[in-house]
């Protein structure tokens, strides 16, 4: 192969050894990103996939059900269930979602294999990695046209995993990176229905898929990267920045800087700064729903961008209006599951929400993979006539998942054991342990 950016990429993926730091990021990633498959794991649109998926049987486990299926159907069923809630973590780099893509691919292949837990989750870095690289390279653009970049990125990043899982030279390498960019797609029309966890379902599967197919020999373009109608062009749509994908590679790992925000909201990232300014107004300013005139939240350009319900009529439409985050937080002064189910709003947060706007401050820096970028102010004004004000820059995280894990598994016995047994998984056998685990339902 001739030296391009691809076989630069490639070769980085194929030999690239993650630090102790970042595996120990790794860790905390996989405890939760397994905690939203499983509490993922028996909603309606799940159980749609695995009616009609046919799974039932196969060597592959489907997270928090006793169902098994194919690795490639256990790949998407998985994905989905991971990003059902829209709970899983998020990367600035990315602008989306890497774990729920680039996990359940991983997990759904060791199903058919030895795997050593160590070796998966170096994978899992590097998986990281290269979706985090190509977002910076491919530019603000393309998220801001309308693509889902977990679902667009997601595909290259989960193939990256495997390759590198399965130690293929860079030549393979490149040709797995090549099939899975070619079913890239994903739409953010999709937000706000059950399709959007269905993009990381398919991207995990189409990674896994690209994967499996370079390894046993299909050929595809060498070079994805590059050239006129090369992914970075034909998806950047003018801004582009490929000098952002190779120099600095794990110097230090994504996972690190910026990092992995795991989220402590159950709704769009977009909106956790208004979910903090909104229990910031109600805890220390005393601020109630039947006190409030009008509320103003200003986002930085394209801050807003994923946030694309305002009136939400059922909970998950309400996980992308940032006027229900407001309206919920400030009134039960806490943001659960519950508030962003299947069931319609409630009518006092649908008036509340009515009474919240939204504007942009167009002399602020645009939204970028900068997290300093990111803010919003929240303007209250209050019926006795006070005014209020709030500025949350940057975006709330956890830093413990095991919280987080026992919410969304119901504090289930039977999957108790799992974040002590990630926290120091080595080996093949502990591996084979956490898939038993997961291959389970809750009582």
């Amino acid at each position: 192969m001739t030296t391009s950016l691809t076989h630069g990429f490639a070769a980085l993926i194929a030999t690239s050894v993650p630090s102790d730091e970042a595996v120990a990021a790794a860790r905390l990633a996989i405890v939760d990103g397994l905690a939203c498959a499983l509490g993922g794991a028996d909603d309606r649109s799940t159980g749609i996939l695995v009616g009609t998926l046919g799974a039932g049987t196969g060597p592959s486990v489907l997270i928090g059900r006793t169902e098994r299926a194919d690795p490639f159907t256990a790949a998407l069923i998985n994905g989905h269930s991971g990003h059902v809630l829209d709970y899983d973590d998020v990367h600035a780099s990315v602008r989306g979602h890497p774990t729920v893509v680039i996990l359940p691919a991983l997990l759904a292949l060791a199903g058919t294999r030895p795997v050593a837990a160590r070796d998966l989750i170096a994978a899992s870095i590097v998986g990281l990695e290269a979706m985090a690289r190509l977002g910076l390279a491919l530019g603000s653009r393309h998220y801001e046209t309308g693509f889902h970049a977990t679902a667009t990125l997601g595909t290259v990043g989960a193939a990256a995993a495997v390759a590198h899982l399965l130690r293929f030279p860079p030549d393979t390498t490149a040709v797995a990176l090549g099939l899975a960019a070619t079913q890239s797609a994903g739409l953010r029309l999709q937000f706000g229905t059950d399709a959007k966890p269905l993009h990381a379902g398919l991207a995990s599967r189409a990674g896994l898929t690209a994967a499996c197919l370079a390894e046993a020999g299909l050929s595809g373009a060498p070079d994805f990267l590059g050239g006129p109608i090369g992914f970075l062009d034909a998806f950047g749509f003018g801004a582009t920045a490929p000098e952002r994908l190779l120099p600095g590679w794990g110097e230090p790992w994504q996972i690190l800087t910026p990092g992995l925000t795991l989220k402590a909201f159950p709704c769009c990232t977009a909106a956790h700064p208004v979910a903090v300014g909104a229990l910031a107004l109600r805890d220390a300013d005393g601020l109630r729903p039947d006190s409030v005139e009008a509320v103003t939240l200003t986002f930085p350009p394209g801050g807003d961008a994923a946030l694309v319900v305002s009136a939400a009529g059922t909970g998950i439409e309400a996980r992308f209006s940032p006027e229900y985050i407001f309206a919920a937080a400030l009134t039960d002064g806490a943001l659960s599951i519950g508030h962003f189910d299947e069931r319609p709003v409630l009518p006092d947060l649908a008036a509340l929400a009515a009474r919240v706007s939204r504007r942009h401050d167009d002399a602020a820096p645009r939204l970028s993979s900068d997290p300093a970028t990111r803010f919003v102010v929240l303007d209250v004004t209050v019926k006795d006539g006070r005014r209020l004000s709030r500025r949350i820059e940057g975006l709330p995280g956890l830093t413990d998942a095991r919280p987080k894990f026992r919410d969304a598994t119901g504090d289930a016995p039977v999957f108790a054991e799992i974040p002590d047994l990630v926290a120091r998984m080595s080996d093949e056998a502990d591996l084979a342990r956490l898939l038993a685990l997961l291959g389970q339902s809750r009582p």
